[in-house]
């Protein structure tokens, strides 16, 4: 089934393990194979490796650049966007998503995921991070097991948020 108007953004690291990298490829892969758009923050690690994967199988990514020159995305990028803003740019690529996808990650990947939390997009996480509350592991990061089980969850998640939104937008 097409999925063209499903954007899905991956966040991750820079610096990734070689696995969570090759679990990012596998992610793009069947993002693009579902025909969703990949979105990213579009520099190297587990930006470029899903980035990379997407383009194996002739999918969309856009990266969501931090800095004002476009030559510094990936090799993997379609459409890249200059933002100026840095390390805030993060927002932009949270928000861009109908669902987001973390792997691995770093500083900014925790700041993404709590911008995606915060609006309410709904968030897989593979081998990424977890956030306790008073103690209380916070759920509202819904684990993946492999990257098939990330996309599949991802792909449902933006399908379910779109019926949601549909349904506030008319009340």
């Amino acid at each position: 089934m097409e999925n063209k108007s499903l954007i899905i953004a991956v966040i991750g690291g820079n610096y990734p393990t070689h696995e969570a990298s090759l679990e990012a490829e596998e992610v793009g892969r069947l993002l693009a194979a579902s025909g969703a758009i990949v979105v990213c923050g579009g520099l190297e690690g587990i930006m470029e490796a899903v980035c990379k994967g997407a383009k194996e199988v002739g999918g969309t990514t856009v990266g969501i650049l931090p800095g004002n020159n476009t030559s510094n995305a990936n090799q993997y990028v379609d459409i890249p966007i200059c933002t100026g803003l840095g390390y805030a740019r993060n927002a932009l690529v949270a928000k861009s998503g109908q669902a987001v996808i973390a792997i691995d990650g770093s500083y900014g990947t925790m700041s993404e995921i709590g911008h995606a939390l915060a609006e309410d997009i709904p968030v897989i996480g593979l081998n990424t991070f977890t956030f306790k509350i008073n103690g209380i592991e916070d759920e509202k990061i819904i684990r993946a097991h492999d990257p098939s089980d990330a996309v599949k969850k991802a792909i449902d998640a933006a399908r379910d948020e779109g019926i949601s939104s549909k349904k506030r937008a008319n009340n």
